[in-house]
């Protein structure tokens, strides 16, 4: 079976960004694209239709030869986006966020709400397309908890499709006890990579900084294509940082795409990537 991506889709500039994500990365795995419109009523059923079909011939413009569908389901955004990627099998869902009508209240802590209603990994999206080669390289913040290891499935599976380079990053520690937590998850990290055949940089954040700053500060360095953060709490999408943090890697300034992960749920197979 092809790897299923959902994208939703409200027929604005940054949705389209997602569909240009997804197609390319479909084309990359041999996927397949399938294409979300949540209504409020009945009525709207087929006007929705009618704009997904011009949905769908946007995504083949992006890879000609892709599997292309979509869906349209009554109901809302916060609720059916994890419900409709849970029955049609999704494998990861690809979204859009920021100034676009239908879509403004899943920016910042809403769009946690969205992500968090489903235990399927999201790569989150504004307008900045997908370059030629994919994601050439990616950037993985790491902290004490051993969850955030997982998130290393999803990305090694990744970057051997596209030959990416992962750029680990940790917080600045003085306590010794801390300190040697955050060294072993680092050396775990590289081994694990390694043994994926997936190239690694390992980076320490700056004394004294912000966390958050100095993740997108490495980001900006690298010329990240994308940064992976896992989802440790119900309110927070990184454990160590609180519930206030998502919005400003979600919604950051340089655009980069954000791949969210919840733990225990992303498993790979040799087989294919995104397999739960």
């Amino acid at each position: 079976m092809k790897t299923k991506l959902l994208v939703p889709t409200d027929f604005t500039e940054v949705a389209h960004t997602a569909i240009q994500h997804a197609a390319r990365l479909a084309e990359t795995i041999k996927g397949e694209v399938v294409l979300l419109n949540v209504v409020s009523r009945k009525d709207d059923i087929q006007e929705a239709s009618k704009k997904l079909s011009n949905e769908e011939s946007i995504a083949r413009s992006f890879a000609s030869d892709i599997a292309v569908s979509s869906i349209v389901r009554i109901g809302n955004i916060f609720d059916d986006i994890g419900q409709a990627a849970s029955e049609i099998g999704a494998q990861i869902i690809i979204m859009g966020t920021h100034g676009a009508s239908g879509w403004q209240k899943v920016v910042g802590s809403h769009a946690l709400k969205v992500i968090t209603n489903s235990s399927i990994p999201f790569i989150v999206v504004q307008k900045q397309n997908m370059k030629p080669s994919g994601y050439d390289n990616i950037v993985v913040p790491l902290d004490f908890h051993n969850e955030t290891k997982q998130k290393l499935e999803i990305v090694s599976s990744m970057a051997r499709y596209f030959d990416s380079e992962v750029h680990l990053i940790t917080p600045y520690e003085t306590d010794s006890f801390l300190k040697n937590r955050l060294n072993a998850n680092i050396a775990w990290s590289k081994k694990y990579l390694a043994s994926k055949g997936v190239k690694s940089e390992a980076h320490i954040a700056n004394k004294g900084s912000n966390f958050v700053k100095e993740i997108i500060n490495l980001a900006t360095d690298v010329d990240a294509d994308l940064i992976s953060i896992m989802n440790l709490q119900k309110n927070s999408l990184m454990g160590m940082l609180g519930s206030t943090y998502e919005q400003a890697l979600i919604t950051n300034e340089m655009q980069i795409p954000i791949l969210c992960v919840n733990p225990l749920t992303a498993t790979v197979s040799s087989g294919s990537i995104f397999v739960r």
